[in-house]
């Protein structure tokens, strides 16, 4: 999302299934359903992953570091993203693959933020025989308060109409 503007993110209409790579046009925006990020998400996705880290786990160290509750890890924030795109963003049922991305993180994420996808397409362009495309896009995760926690630039091959 670029600086100079002022959108307000929730007051996008959510997309509810996905569409080809036809339907995705440069300069669109699209926003994924919401998700609140809980107590129990931070500690099974840290103990899955093995990110033990004391920043993770001691609220005590999120709060004396300015933060207003413990610290979510950037990963998770990642892959909970990803989740909302493609359950219930423009790539349901039409993703293919995730070829490669850029990823920012911009501000914290804590237990109990409300995060939703701005997804803004990029480029979308057929590949050789048009049966597929490929789709750049950028994508915003905001928290309910409108910080952009994190913004990355996936490339992905999607299927066509």
């Amino acid at each position: 999302m670029s600086d100079d503007e002022n959108i307000d993110p929730w007051s996008i209409t959510p997309i509810p299934q996905g569409q080809g790579y036809q339907g995705m046009l440069p300069g669109s925006r699209f926003r994924t359903g919401s998700r609140t990020i809980t107590e129990s998400d931070l500690i099974a996705f840290v103990t899955l992953a093995g990110l033990n880290e004391p920043l993770f786990l001691d609220e005590r160290g999120s709060l004396e570091a300015g933060h207003s509750g413990r610290i979510v890890p950037g990963t998770l924030t990642f892959a909970y993203a990803e989740g909302l795109v493609l359950q219930t963003g423009v790539l349901h049922g039409t993703g293919i693959a995730f070829l490669r991305s850029e990823l920012s993180i911009k501000a914290p994420v804590v237990v109990g933020d409300t995060i939703t996808v701005l997804i803004e397409i990029l480029e979308s362009r057929p590949t050789g025989n048009g049966t597929r495309g490929v789709v750049t896009t950028k994508n915003s995760v905001i928290t309910r308060d409108g910080t952009v926690a994190l913004e990355y630039q996936p490339v992905r091959l999607v299927r066509g109409r």
